[in-house]
């Protein structure tokens, strides 16, 4: 086990993955567990999460799992109640929960434009807001949001206005958050992946390739300067980077890890 972020209690959202493999929430989880923190995973699926603390169990480390929905308030309440009651600080807010809905202005519906913002922005303001009176009192604390790539680029392979739209939204909230709590010791980032192979993007794009996931991702990886899309591990190095006391003076940065993608899209 490692020292990185040793002694400190973390939440993550979205700590189970959709389907079999690792996920950004799960990779995460599992190492911020490797370098000795105390990890609550919260998920919707409480045995997604059951499955990723199986993985930290087998390594030695330490988590406990909690069943949420990150859209509603009461439910983000209780996650910060509960770790506070059991470890009394949360040093980590990890915000992983998001969905991806292809569609423009005119394709998407008012519902599922409420559903997007709601699971991929609202929940991170919801986590936050019940997090940030603790972490204000303790005087220290890190929160890393989940955006994308998304957020400053349009994708090639498919217009999804809504998800786009929350995940520039995040990149916002990160960055009012760091500015108003950087004199109080907390620190807000944001991480935009690129085009990665995970199990929600498998589940996600599955339909627009006729079921065909091998096509898929090779279309994906093609689509790469490097050749090969990144995987879940990538975005989970970057947060435990960031939470770490090793990134003690970054504070509001939209961290792209794409693989150098923004270099050639315009």
């Amino acid at each position: 086990m490692g020292n990185r972020v040793k002694g400190k209690v973390a939440i993550v959202t979205g700590a189970g993955s959709i389907g079999p493999g690792i996920g950004n929430g799960k990779a995460s989880a599992i190492l911020y567990a490797r370098e000795g923190a105390i990890v609550m995973l919260v998920d919707r699926n409480i045995e997604a999460a059951e499955e990723t603390k199986h993985i930290i169990e087998e390594e030695g480390g330490n988590s406990f799992t909690f069943q949420a929905d990150v859209t509603i308030p009461n439910d983000c309440k209780s996650i910060v109640d509960n770790c506070i009651k059991f470890y009394n600080k949360i040093d980590i807010l990890h915000n992983n929960v998001g969905i991806e809905i292809p569609g423009g202005v005119v394709e998407t519906t008012e519902e599922i434009w409420d559903r997007v913002m709601n699971v991929n922005l609202k929940s991170m303001f919801l986590t936050t807001k019940y997090v940030l009176p603790y972490m204000q009192k303790q005087e220290s604390g890190s929160i890393i949001n989940i955006s994308s790539l998304n957020a400053i680029r349009t994708l090639p392979s498919c217009i999804s206005t809504p998800y786009a739209v929350a995940k520039a939204g995040v990149v916002a909230l990160t960055r009012e958050i760091a500015i108003q709590y950087a004199a109080k010791g907390i620190r807000a980032n944001a991480i935009l992946p690129g085009l990665m192979n995970t199990p929600l993007v498998a589940a996600t794009i599955l339909d627009s390739y006729g079921g065909n996931i091998e096509k898929a991702m090779e279309t994906r990886d093609t689509m790469c300067i490097t050749g090969k899309q990144g995987e879940a591990w990538d975005v989970g190095y970057a947060a435990l980077f960031l939470a770490s006391d090793e990134a003690k003076y970054i504070n509001g940065a939209a961290l792209l890890v794409d693989g150098g993608l923004t270099k050639i899209w315009r």
